[in-house]
């Protein structure tokens, strides 16, 4: 236990910094076993509450995990460890097909729609005690949400969809409480959720979302929310189909006060339609991005759900940064006005890339995945030298321990920066890097 480090402090606040900085250092390595409250409170000559105070921040930070009577431990992936730091870089002459940033040419210009909004700003400035939402923000995204078969709910405005989750668990959930997530799954959610001071129960995917089998599993460990995305599921491409959305409804009906929290970042890019689950659990939120549709720097969200959870979610904001700047939602609602995207060209045009690549791959051998989106998720035996093989022939991609909890190797590839003509040159590059190489062989 510890090994050779000592833990010091006579208060909790610096009993809970000197783990966190030896954590951030290297000296206390995850999975490492801290000592019980009451011995370290006997050691270090103070009163175990002092300890059990110092224990629960590290808890809340996302810094250790408590399991009952197994006590307490440095978090495998703790918060000081994004998983965004798993990335290659890409050298001068590598082509690189990791970031998962849409096609810029994809995205609407945007300074008709900024100067229409500053002009509406100078007209009707937005004051201290102006409503959060634009009235007619709302009213639009309640109309999209009706025709998607979204059931009714108020609607608040988050800077992104990652901002409308953190929301949307901290309005329920509590430090320990566990969340049901993909896996594979998005690496910025995978990171969230501990830094949380919450606990990651991972659910299998396939090309039709989560399986039903294993959301019951986890649902039935005590998993108190249930994280799915609808469409263009990060890494893999998948979306939940209207059969999966069906098996997914009857398990949540079966667990009423789940918190079901549904992420919608692909609408604007996905020809699929959606299969929404809100509705059958007591609490629910559904977000939808405009970040790759429109342009990852506009920040804005929109979140509808059931009145307590969007309520205490515009509660909270309020208490926070306010509102989302009305200059952001008023030239969001410019572009949706004028059409600015067209969805189903923007859908074809990430579709043809996808499929051509998944088509050729599977004509060379190799299982690949990517039913919607921007995304190829494809497994690998030796994910490390898979990424390795990859960059020496001029291709830099996301390995995917950034994506999973319990999955397999694999690693995901980006397929906005690919023309047509790239396809086969990629597809070859991959068949031959997922090659298994000989025992023995280092090159």
């Amino acid at each position: 236990m510890l090994g050779d480090y000592r833990i010091e402090g006579r208060r909790a606040a610096e009993i809970s910094a000197n783990v966190e900085r030896a954590v951030g250092t290297g000296r206390l390595a995850p999975g490492e076993l801290l000592p019980p409250m009451r011995e370290l409170a006997v050691e270090l000559g103070v009163n175990p509450n002092t300890v059990a105070a110092a224990y629960r921040t590290l808890r809340d930070r996302g810094v250790i995990e408590t399991s009952g009577r197994r006590g307490s431990r440095v978090r495998e992936r703790p918060a000081t460890a994004p998983r965004e730091l798993i990335r290659v870089e890409a050298p001068e002459g590598v082509r690189d097909v990791s970031t998962g940033n849409p096609d810029p040419v994809l995205l609407p210009p945007l300074g008709e729609a900024l100067a229409a909004a500053a002009e509406r700003a100078r007209r009707h400035p937005v004051l201290y005690g102006a409503p959060a939402v634009d009235t007619e923000l709302e009213r639009m995204a309640r109309s999209t949400f009706a025709r998607d078969g979204v059931p009714q709910g108020p609607v608040a405005v988050t800077s992104g969809a990652l901002d409308g989750i953190e929301r949307v668990l901290t309005a329920h959930l509590r430090p320990g409480d566990a969340v049901a997530v993909e896996d594979p799954g998005w690496g910025s959610l995978l990171d969230l959720v501990p830094a949380l001071g919450l606990r990651v129960l991972p659910v299998a995917v396939d090309d039709d979302g989560p399986l039903p089998q294993d959301a019951e599993r986890v649902l039935k460990q005590g998993a108190r929310a249930l994280v799915v995305t609808d469409r263009a599921q990060n890494p893999t491409g998948a979306a939940v189909s209207e059969g999966r959305a069906r098996q997914l409804r009857a398990v949540l009906a079966r667990h009423p006060h789940v918190l079901l929290i549904e992420d919608d970042h692909g609408h604007g890019i996905v020809d699929l339609p959606l299969h929404p689950l809100a509705g059958v659990t007591g609490h629910w939120a559904l977000v939808r991005s405009v970040a790759k549709a429109y342009g990852p720097d506009l920040r804005l969200a929109v979140l509808t759900g059931d009145a307590v959870t969007v309520d205490r979610v515009r509660g909270r904001q309020r208490l926070g940064h306010g509102w989302v700047s009305h200059v952001l939602q008023d030239a969001v609602l410019h572009l949706w006005r004028s059409g600015a995207v067209d969805a189903a060209a923007v859908a074809d045009a990430y579709g043809r890339r996808r499929d051509a690549l998944v088509r050729a791959l599977r004509e060379r051998g190799i299982e690949a995945h990517g039913r919607s989106g921007m995304n190829v998720w494809l497994p690998v035996p030796d994910e490390t030298g898979a990424v390795t093989r990859l960059l020496q022939a001029g291709w830099a991609v996301a390995p995917g321990a950034r994506f999973r909890v319990a999955s397999p190797p694999a690693v995901r590839l980006t397929v906005s920066p690919l023309a047509m003509e790239d396809i086969g040159t990629v597809a070859d590059a991959l068949a031959a890097a997922t090659v298994p190489v000989p025992a023995g062989r280092y090159d």
